[in-house]
């Protein structure tokens, strides 16, 4: 039994999800579908890059990805599959599948136009449904993505935004920001040890001074902290409320650590 996953910006209020889940059961009707979020801000492609980057190696080998953060729907933008070695990320060319991508082996990326595997008619606001749902559907059945159209020589790319080091410091910025309010980082986790003690610690937005941690309960309620967070990057949070409200924080706000020394 294969399993999809889905990622996007429609929300759960309407019936956008539950279409593009009946669109998988009539082709697929044995496949596995898991919901990664719906709640991704609309249009907000980096944050559905993001969640997706987050997710995806938590699931088995053969996994169909299919991500749909899409405001360029019906427009010029081409439609993508990309087989990897350890599944199919499948989406918009506009960079939302990339930084899931980053790491990975590419077998094979395609553009979707072999319209046998769409649903008809399809719709110029709903790729969703009718052009990513399907062709997921047909993938975890076993069809190759050679039958789904031509071969894409290259594709749009989200640039990730590296850390700058310079002695002690290390220069980063805001990637995400949770629904806790917690701010993540592009710092890796890594830099700090999960049982930070002493003068290093955090700067955020040139101004709020964060202590590394291993947990938010090891500082009291209502101060900052720095933590280890589960991407694998250095979040910036406040015990028992939201970091990004409380310390006004958003992404791509400038973030500092400095190594104890």
């Amino acid at each position: 039994m294969h399993t999809i996953t889905l990622t996007t910006d429609f929300g759960t209020r309407d019936w956008f999800v539950g279409a593009m889940k009946g669109v998988i059961l009539s082709i697929a009707p044995r496949v596995r579908v898991v919901d990664i979020t719906h709640e991704v801000q609309p249009g907000d492609v980096w944050a559905g890059a993001f969640a997706l980057a987050a997710s995806w190696r938590c699931f088995p080998p053969a996994t169909v990805h299919v991500a749909v953060v899409d405001p360029g729907v019906g427009s010029a933008r081409r439609a993508l599959v990309v087989e990897t070695d350890r599944g199919w990320f499948v989406g918009p060319d506009n960079g939302v599948l990339t930084l899931a991508l980053a790491d990975q082996r590419l077998r094979a990326v395609r553009a979707l136009e072999n319209r046998r595997y769409f649903r008809a008619p399809v719709s110029a606001t709903f790729h969703g449904r009718d052009v990513f749902a399907p062709v997921a559907a047909h993938l975890s059945r076993g069809v190759a993505v050679r039958n789904l159209g031509p071969a894409v020589g290259s594709f749009v790319r989200l640039p990730w935004p590296e850390p700058s080091r310079k002695g002690r410091r290390v220069t980063g910025r805001v990637v995400y920001v949770d629904r806790f309010g917690n701010a993540i980082t592009n710092l890796p986790a890594e830099l700090a040890p999960h049982t930070g003690r002493g003068p290093g610690g955090v700067v955020v937005a040139g101004k709020h001074r964060c202590p590394v941690r291993a947990c938010y309960q090891a500082v009291p309620l209502g101060r900052p902290v720095a933590v280890p967070g589960s991407a694998g990057y250095l979040e910036v949070a406040v015990n028992g409320g939201s970091g990004a409200q409380t310390l006004g924080v958003a992404v791509g706000d400038p973030v500092v650590f400095t190594a104890a020394g």
